[in-house]
């Protein structure tokens, strides 16, 4: 017993002699190696402001990754964090890459491919690189994809031309010959460029005055790509400027500004500094949405289920897991739709095991990438899948010929996980009249309508009044004990359609306690549809806001089923619509509100 004591009193002697020397122990730094390390203990804070992540495209050849050091300076004394992107075509590291982005620089470099824009090449073609011409094109489309800000520099304005569809000519000597000097070099001014007024760069340069540039390029762009406009020209009429805003962040100059931003010059840097100010909204709007729950609450994409369309396939399709990731989306309400039929017996019951089968599609479909998503019947439902990494998908009806002449339909599809029921389409049915093909819009709900009402009220089932008549609206209004949505709709006051809501049905929809979801259809958000953008959008949410207040208006996009705009044309386009709110000083708990938390209040009510 003794001797064991003794043991454990030496292992205890031993143990403190070893901490003691631990705690005694003191680097032997050498003088020059002390010096560094006493400046960048200096630096530390207890709080950093993170600087927004602003990638730098590299050029290279297959055993170096390389970029000029004049990019980094002048992204980092514009408050970015400047990172050198590799030169790989491994596109899955490359999405990795981008995920983590807030900003990107496409820098510039060699000649790019003819074949990319549908041309042959011509002997005045200089240096191709195919490795980086693959890898640029793949970082500009992961990049657009998830609509990260981004400045292109002389080949990277043409790079992101071609990345949009637009051509180059191939030398500009050749190709548009004139006086001006294009190729003079880097250093030294070669030429001015005439700001259109207007403009983003008018606004950035806050002066009318032509802009004196450098100049070492020898191609141009010929014929401009999708979405963009040109705000800068050259004397001789090539496009020195190229912008996608206010609808796209995007921004790219033929020039090379970095030179002078990296030595101080106070206009170059702006460019650089327009871009990391971007980046810190998109950053900010990144992580709002990681915080909050956001839901979209119409689509159409059941309807592409077994003919091509898949939720975990980035295709043509406006909604996908891959687009809902890009775009920061939590949830989204998937409708069994069905167009308006005959009304008979047997056209009704078809139109009843239609829906069902829809419905029945969708979980089989859910079921399918279930590692990634799964169905949500409830706000909880929606919460655990978020902890879980998953995405979550909502069940509605669009048109309420889908449940026949029968209201145990309604309690059966309550059963099937159905949230809401748009009573009617695009044509009068059973329940009510519709807003459009109508016999008569001041007319509403029919006598089965109102038992309808009462039945949905009854098992906590959201009833949907888009496509509805104002009579109909109206009488749902009286007729309702709970409150209603209308799950995608926008302001009449701003695009005077039939399908929209007058401001007195919206101040009517706040008394109920209900909820418009904004709609992203072209035709109801702007009169001159082809003009329809995000930025139209944002102002019908601003209008409605103004209206029947913030607590009462969301968001339904109608993708895969005419939805669409400039700058949010899919689920990965969403995360556009927040930047722009909060560049217009809305809150993260307006935007927790708008993205989800208005709609949840309204089922939950309903549910009650």
């Amino acid at each position: 017993m003794q001797k064991r004591y003794f043991l454990l009193l030496l292992l205890f002697i031993g143990c403190g002699s070893l901490k003691a020397q631990r705690v005694k122990r003191v680097p032997q730094w050498a003088p020059a190696l002390a010096e560094l390390y006493r400046q960048v203990d200096s630096l530390a804070a207890p709080l950093v402001e993170h600087r927004p992540l602003i990638g730098i495209s590299g050029g290279g050849d297959d055993r170096r990754a390389t970029v000029n050091r004049t990019y980094v300076e002048a992204v980092s004394r514009a408050g970015g964090l400047p990172v050198l992107l590799p030169l790989t075509t491994d596109a899955e590291l490359m999405r990795d890459m981008v995920a983590r982005l807030d900003g990107l620089v496409l820098t510039g470099g060699e000649d790019i491919a003819p074949a990319y824009y549908g041309a042959e090449a011509l002997p005045e073609l200089e240096t191709v690189n195919a490795a980086r011409d693959v890898a640029d094109l793949t970082l500009l489309k992961l990049a657009l994809d998830r609509n990260i800000p981004l400045l292109g520099v002389c080949r990277g304005l043409q790079l992101l031309n071609v990345g949009l569809g637009g051509t180059l000519y191939q030398d500009l000597p050749a190709c548009h010959p004139s006086a001006v000097g294009h190729r003079p070099g880097h250093s030294g001014v070669a030429h001015p460029v005439t700001v259109v007024p207007g403009s983003t760069l008018h606004r950035l340069l806050g002066d009318d005055r032509p802009l004196q540039v450098n100049s070492m390029h020898h191609q141009g762009i010929s014929r401009l790509g999708m979405d963009l406009t040109v705000s800068g020209w050259s004397p001789d009429s090539i496009p020195e400027v190229i912008e996608g805003y206010p609808h796209r962040p995007l921004l790219a100059v033929q020039f090379h500004p970095e030179v002078f931003a990296s030595q101080g010059d106070t206009t170059f840097v702006k460019f650089f500094r327009f871009l990391v100010g971007k980046a810190a909204t998109f950053r900010q709007a990144k992580a709002i949405h990681r915080r909050i729950f956001s839901v979209d609450t119409h689509t159409d994409t059941p309807m592409g289920f077994g003919r091509g369309v898949s939720l975990d396939r980035r295709g043509g399709n406006m909604v996908s897991l891959q687009k809902m990731d890009e775009g920061q989306l939590d949830a989204q309400f998937l409708a069994a739709f069905i167009a308006q039929g005959e009304r008979d017996d047997a056209s009704l019951q078809q139109a009843v095991e239609k829906v069902a089968g829809i419905i029945e599609g969708i979980y089989k479909e859910v079921e399918r990438c279930k590692d990634w998503c799964g169905v949500a019947v409830t706000e909880e439902d929606m919460r655990r899948l978020k902890a879980e990494g998953k995405k979550a998908f909502f069940i509605g009806i669009e048109n309420g010929y889908g449940i026949g002449k029968d209201l145990k339909n309604i309690a059966r599809f309550k059963q099937m996980g159905v949230n809401y029921i748009t009573l009617c389409h695009s044509y009068d049915n059973d329940i009510c009249h519709s807003s459009t093909h109508t016999a008569d819009a001041s007319k509403g709900l029919t006598a089965f309508g109102r038992q309808v009402v009462k039945e949905m009220n009854r098992l906590g089932m959201m009833i949907d009044l888009s496509h509805a008549s104002e009579g109909t609206f109206w009488e749902v209004m009286k007729q309702s004990k709970r409150p209603v949505i209308c799950s995608h709709s926008s302001a009449r006051a701003l695009c005077d359609h039939d399908r929209n809501l007058t401001d007195e049905q919206l101040r009517a929809l706040a008394r109920n306690g209900g909820v418009v979801q904004v709609c992203l259809l072209d035709a109801y958000i702007n009169t001159d549809r082809r003009a329809a953008s995000v930025t139209d959008a944002v102002a019908h949410l601003d209008h409605i806001i103004q209206v029947a207040g913030i607590d009462h208006v969301g968001i339904g996009s109608d993708f895969d089923g005419g939805g669409g705009l400039t700058g949010c044309y899919g689920d990965n386009d969403f995360i556009n619509l927040t930047v722009q709110l909060l560049e217009k000083g809305y809150t993260e708990e307006d935007l927790r509100k708008l993205w989800g938390g208005n709609l949840m209040r309204v089922m939950r009510a309903v549910r009650r």
